[in-house]
């Protein structure tokens, strides 16, 4: 059980020790462009992406650095995307907020606010009829419940029994303001029941749990019962955006969730298990070395030549 706990750890400190490094070199330079981090979130595509097979299809929204990392997309051309550099997984055009990486089962972000639930959708209907028995996993947060194009993504799932798993992080904000001043009912997960889903508010910050619920949604998906709406409950750590100034947080806010946080909440458990300290902060060591390594040698690489803008483009 330990191994496996460590692993996770490994895991989420290889999330955000990226996610830092992205930080630094957005200050520094090579990074430009609005930018947001998923720091704090990292037991969520953790838990979820050890259950998905390679078959399936994931939709992440713009906050998803994590989530491509969780799937299995290399550090260094990720890194070299967000710099712009043509090594990057989408030749630096993609950026921050637009990359993808089919080849890896990760079907790219979107800076429009609940767009990727309907693409998965199809990605999922397209599953049904070309044997390949996919499905399709879309990533969102608690803000995005209220945009129309989810409410007809997860209508049209329901309706024809998709085999799609709705993912919502809900770190308690939409951007700039708490989600609960802005839904007669906090509890997002029962909105499922008015589609004839399944909805589960589960742990956000404990990736076991998240993999529990995750492992489940996709059994019933795979086996013709339809989709699932997961409400992932989790709090980010950092602002809406690089530059955010934070100003909507509560007094002594950061100080209380810091204490509840994944990474900080897995170590607790691990000492408390008998892991010596001196393992657990090795693997810390280990995903900034990683990271840092990658970073490097991505900035090395040569920067995307604007010339080749209008390739992969229809005509």
């Amino acid at each position: 059980m330990s191994e496996r706990r460590l692993a996770d750890l490994l895991a989420m400190w290889r999330i955000r020790a990226f996610e830092e490094k992205v930080r630094d070199l957005r200050a520094r330079g090579p990074i430009v462009g609005s930018v947001h981090l998923c720091i704090g979130q990292e037991a969520i595509p953790v838990g979820a992406c050890g259950e998905l097979e390679e078959r399936d299809a994931l939709f992440a929204t713009y906050r998803g650095h994590g989530w491509a990392l969780a799937r299995g997309v290399p550090a260094e051309p990720l890194f070299a995307e967000l710099m712009g550099r043509a090594s990057g997984v989408n030749g630096g055009r993609g950026g921050s907020a637009y990359f993808t990486a089919a080849e890896y089962g990760f079907h790219g972000e979107n800076s429009i606010v609940g767009a990727g639930a309907p693409i998965a959708c199809g990605a999922a209907l397209a599953g049904r009829h070309d044997g390949s028995n996919r499905v399709a996993v879309s990533v969102f947060g608690d803000g995005a419940l209220n945009q129309g194009a989810v409410h007809e993504a997860m209508n049209f799932a329901a309706a024809f029994s998709l085999p799609v798993v709705f993912v919502c992080e809900n770190n308690r904000y939409s951007e700039l303001t708490p989600i609960a001043g802005m839904v007669g009912n906090a509890r997002l997960a029962d909105r499922a029941a008015a589609y004839g889903m399944p909805g589960h508010r589960i742990d956000g910050n404990d990736a076991e749990a998240v993999r529990f619920h995750v492992r489940d949604a996709l059994e019933v998906a795979r086996e013709g019962g339809g989709p699932t709406l997961l409400e992932c409950m989790t709090e980010r750590l950092v602002g809406h955006y690089i530059g955010d100034a934070e100003t909507y947080r509560q007094p002594g806010e950061l100080e209380r969730i810091k204490r509840r946080e994944p990474i900080a909440r897995l170590r607790e458990g691990l000492l408390a298990d008998g892991v010596p300290a001196t393992e657990i902060d090795a693997v810390e060591r280990r995903a900034r070395a990683e990271m840092n390594a990658a970073a490097e040698a991505a900035e090395r690489a040569p920067l995307a030549d604007p010339a080749t803008a209008r390739e992969h483009l229809y005509a």
